[in-house]
């Protein structure tokens, strides 16, 4: 049963996600319901998807579908550093931005990847797996809309400060992982 929780809440998340990159699709939901109706809707369903995807993740049993390499889970902390940057990159003005227009996929890319690579068991695979394939897609189908990177420079000291946040927010999860999410990084 948890499973099929996990599996719904990864459509429900993944599946809302992808409305934007629908453009007629939005625009008909924005005029029947207004620009704040849509987005209140698009909160609740990512909302109730990740929930889902969370509750239907901690009570899957495990099943293994591969071993990950002994080196795996060493190699995560590496890739969260960089993923805890770009994530908190999205919503500031950065000079990141300069090189991707994308800073919060590709920190979701980092952010799954890694964990699939340390995890070889059927729920991990839905949950990081369902997520990363979402962000490549949305990559692809916000530069199919024409997405470009920023032109425009951002002071260094406003730089430091995005960095240092994701960097903190990097910190903080090496220390509550294990109450978080019932794995010690560290």
């Amino acid at each position: 049963m948890a499973i099929k929780i996990l599996l719904l809440g990864a459509v429900l998340f993944v599946g809302i996600h992808l409305v934007p990159a629908l453009g007629q699709t939005r625009a008909r939901l924005v005029s029947r319901l207004s620009l704040s109706g849509y987005k209140g809707l698009f909160t609740l369903f990512s909302l109730l998807g990740l929930g889902l995807m969370i509750y239907g993740k901690s009570k899957t049993p495990h099943i293994d579908i591969w071993s990950p390499a002994a080196w795996s889970r060493d190699v995560v902390p590496i890739f969260m550093l960089p993923s805890m940057v770009l994530l908190a990159a999205a919503k500031f003005p950065t000079n990141i931005k300069r090189f991707t227009p994308h800073p919060m996929m590709w920190g979701f890319i980092l952010w799954s990847g890694a964990h699939l690579l340390a995890n070889g068991d059927l729920a991990s695979a839905i949950l990081f797996g369902s997520i990363g394939a979402y962000s490549i897609i949305a990559i692809l189908s916000a530069n199919q809309r024409g997405a470009n990177v920023s032109t425009t420079a951002v002071p260094l000291g406003k730089e430091a400060v995005v960095i240092g946040f994701g960097i903190a927010v990097y910190i903080a999860l090496l220390f509550l992982h294990p109450i978080l999410f019932g794995v010690a990084v560290i």
